[in-house]
């Protein structure tokens, strides 16, 4: 009898217990962000199949046996990803699409609710963190190459923005964050989380 009174309570704090202690993820990231050398790093609008669209990849330089990527003129800068004619493994690292790289701004990921896109506006290339969907309705430019050119092109950072590298605990992850500490002025604030 003892155990039937006892059981019920026993359950009801359990589950409460359990349902705070799950909430305390959802508010804060589970993800931290770490500084990253940014002269080591380099953004390209990388064409695909045909050039008609692009890409974003992220090219990092980890060691200096032979350099990942040559850079040649400005307003495009014109990229020979060099890292594509040898084995890179333990030299160079390339993030090409969302599991290598994603948006964060301040202390929330958006990863799963913006996706950065490389397209054409006014005769410049320009990479924006647009809305995947949902809740989420503002769009950003983050980075523009100054031109269009056929081939790789720099992306340049519009101020504010930056590369970050994720981490988890004290542990540094193999993915980038394009990082702002703020939404940018005159974009409308997307809600918090995500």
């Amino acid at each position: 009898m003892l155990l039937r009174t006892v059981a019920p309570s026993l359950l009801a704090g359990s589950a409460a217990l359990l349902a705070a202690s799950s909430a305390v993820p959802a508010q804060a990231s589970l993800f931290g962000t770490q500084e990253v050398d940014a002269s080591r790093f380099l953004m390209v609008a990388a064409p695909i199949g045909s050039g008609e669209r692009y890409q974003l990849n992220i090219y990092e330089q980890r060691g200096d046996q032979r350099p990942c990527f040559a850079v040649s003129g400005a307003n495009p800068g014109i990229v020979d990803p060099l890292l594509a004619t040898f084995n890179f493994t333990g030299v160079c690292s390339r993030y090409i699409d969302g599991n290598g790289y994603s948006l964060r701004i301040g202390g929330s990921d958006f990863g799963t609710r913006y996706r950065l896109s490389v397209v054409r506006r006014g005769g410049d290339m320009q990479l924006l963190a647009v809305p995947s969907g949902g809740a989420a309705t503002a769009e950003a430019v983050v980075a523009r190459t100054g031109g269009q050119a056929p081939g790789f092109l720099q992306l340049q950072l519009e101020p504010g923005w930056k590369l970050m590298r994720r981490t988890y605990g004290d542990r540094a992850l193999g993915h980038i964050y394009v990082y702002r500490d703020d939404w940018p002025a005159g974009a409308v604030e997307p809600p918090a989380g995500g």
